[in-house]
């Protein structure tokens, strides 16, 4: 934990996704609008980003500060991440956000993805969380649809699906998805 840090001081952890850094698309934004809110953000660049593996990616996002005042936010390949950041961690945050993530192995792959674990400790991820919160659109491209947010929802066992109506991957490049503000979002968060 940073020696500047305040056990008491809100702070935020936002994960990015695939082939995204601490300045895609939103990301900046939030991070600037809970700032103003009075939260400590921290936007982790994961390494080889075009090639997620949770071997790489979750050491990285479990040195982060996980306090009760913690918000966790994630896009795409960040959620499942989150899940496993989630499993890991022996405090209990106070809110996740999952954009567009999910926790099976996408489209026409047949071998594992590996930023997906095989299998997840649900209950212990519930635990680990006081309020989640699942937003996946009805048409994302890559299949982090509403029914994988279903899927995730039933399983944590609590929290709350949002289904925004034809938002795809809200915020995507190769789809031309600008998400350059997520107004939803900020209201989301608690």
């Amino acid at each position: 934990m940073h020696q500047w840090y305040n056990e008491s001081m809100k702070n935020a952890v936002i994960l990015h996704g695939t082939d995204e850094t601490p300045k895609y698309m939103w990301l900046p934004w939030i991070k600037k609008e809970l700032e103003k809110k009075g939260y400590s953000v921290s936007i982790p660049q994961l390494p080889q980003a075009d090639h997620p593996m949770l071997e790489n990616w979750l050491p990285v996002a479990l040195k982060e500060t996980y306090t009760e005042e913690t918000i966790l936010l994630g896009h795409s390949a960040g959620g499942p991440l989150q899940l496993s950041v989630l499993e890991n961690i022996t405090t209990r945050i106070k809110q996740a956000i999952l954009v567009a993530g999910y926790a099976r192995v996408k489209g026409d792959e047949k071998e594992a993805d590996p930023i997906v674990q095989k299998s997840y400790k649900w209950e212990k991820i519930a635990n680990h969380v006081e309020n989640i919160i699942f937003i996946n659109s009805d048409n994302d491209p890559w299949g982090c649809d509403d029914k994988e947010g279903r899927y995730m929802l039933d399983n944590v066992g609590k929290g709350t699906l949002i289904i925004p109506k034809g938002e795809g991957h809200m915020g995507s490049e190769r789809f031309n998805q600008q998400y350059n503000e997520f107004p939803l979002l900020l209201k989301l968060i608690d």
